[in-house]
């Protein structure tokens, strides 16, 4: 029985690998990409050691590789011109938010001041 399955990125049918069980994507290299970064964002969420790992190698690399960033934006106008648009969208989102002020809220006084009747026997009991 040759049953088809469809692939988790890009939505195609597939006629699974019948040693692979529990196959959920095509062999298509894009998908096959989708597939390992979704492991990877799993494992990393679940891991320790893994995380730890693997910020440890980010790490090592910018060490090697100061000036990349600041390469690549220079190269890369179309990146800037992005990176740009969507700092000011969240500036103006940041700016459209109230702003929590402390003197906003007035104390909320559940007894008035004042002398009450009937409690004056309770101070003199002493």
């Amino acid at each position: 029985m040759n049953r088809t399955i469809r692939c988790a990125h890009c939505r195609c049918l597939v006629l699974p690998n019948p040693r692979a069980k529990t196959q959920r994507f095509c062999s298509n290299k894009a998908c096959q990409r989708a597939r390992k970064a979704q492991w990877q964002r799993a494992k990393v969420a679940t891991d320790p050691d893994y995380r730890a790992n693997q910020r440890a190698c980010q790490h090592q690399w910018q060490q090697r590789h100061p000036q990349y960033w600041r390469q690549y934006r220079q190269r890369r106008a179309d990146y800037r011109e992005r990176n740009r648009l969507l700092q000011q969208h969240r500036d103006h989102k940041r700016r459209r938010r109230p702003l929590a002020k402390m003197d906003v809220f007035e104390s909320i006084i559940a007894i008035q001041p004042g002398i009450y009747q009937g409690v004056s026997h309770l101070l003199h009991t002493r």
